[in-house]
């Protein structure tokens, strides 16, 4: 009988020791009997180390001289796994909790179908844990946008169906070994955010597909390290990096369009979540 792959969970920490340690006591309650946890933290100073090696001796911890930030942390991850031998990875953001089968199911899901070198689970937001973050995603190049699909609505089973998607989070995403050989690591060129995009539309024109796999769930505390949903710091760079993506990827006549379109979308997508979010707390 074929063994199960061997699957080495990447978690990045830079000062969150207790969402850390959080994520790692989940993490600790796997049935996925195969997997090798591997922190990388980013030069935390907030004591993480020490508390990690106190309280989970028995996962690998890299510790890095600076914050290498999610690309460069996640890279330093990936190069230790790979020299281990692993045969598939897995990123997870250290903000998360997860189901205690989502790795079984995320396996499952890529043993499926050898042409699938990318799977990415449902993601909850963790304050209202039936309500959709993400279901997949969108790229829409003349628009200059990428969407996850199903955000903000309250999971109903709309989203129950498993499908191939434009790309897959950083939250989590699990992928093939064969796969990041093939196509390199993520890139460290972007300051901050798109990173995942950037990777999965390189699988995509590699010639992998990925998927959308609903039964595996993760519950994710939005943006801890960038300060939280729609702050400021966060906006600016993913505005940035977005802009950096889809110069890179777009084609000429598409360049022509998408920068205009994107900022009136991101303009109108902001104004309603701001709207919609007072009318709530004018509501309480």
């Amino acid at each position: 009988m074929k063994p199960q792959p061997r699957v080495a969970v990447i978690v990045v920490n830079w000062n969150g020791r207790d969402i850390t340690l959080e994520c790692l006591h989940s993490l600790s309650a796997l049935t996925y009997p195969r997997a090798d946890l591997i922190v990388v933290d980013n030069g935390s100073s907030d004591g993480s180390v020490e508390a990690i090696r106190a309280r989970y001796p028995d996962v690998t911890l890299l510790t890095m001289p600076e914050n290498l930030r999610f690309a460069g942390g996640n890279n330093a991850g990936m190069r230790e796994a790979l020299a281990r031998g692993a045969d598939m990875v897995l990123l997870l953001n250290n903000d998360t909790v997860v189901d205690a089968e989502f790795l079984t199911r995320l396996v499952a899901r890529m043993e499926a179908n050898p042409s699938y070198g990318m799977v990415a689970p449902k993601i909850f937001y963790f304050g209202q844990p039936d309500r959709l973050w993400f279901a997949g995603g969108t790229i829409s190049m003349w628009a200059g946008t990428m969407r996850h699909i199903g955000i903000r609505e309250v999971d109903c089973g709309q989203y129950d169906t498993v499908r191939e998607i434009g790309y897959a989070s950083g939250c989590c995403i699990l992928v093939r070994a064969e796969v990041i050989r093939k196509i390199g690591m993520l890139d460290e060129s972007y300051h901050m955010y798109t990173e995942d995009a950037d990777w999965s539309m390189r699988a995509r024109r590699g010639g992998y597909a990925l998927v959308f796999e609903p039964a595996a769930r993760v519950w994710h505390k939005l943006s801890v390290s960038a300060g939280g949903h729609l702050s400021w710091y966060k906006l600016k760079n993913k505005f940035i990096s977005n802009f950096r993506f889809f110069w890179r990827y777009a084609a000429w006549y598409q360049r022509l369009i998408f920068p205009w379109l994107s900022v009136i979308v991101h303009i109108i997508a902001a104004g309603r979540y701001l709207v919609t979010a007072r009318w709530k707390l004018r509501a309480r």
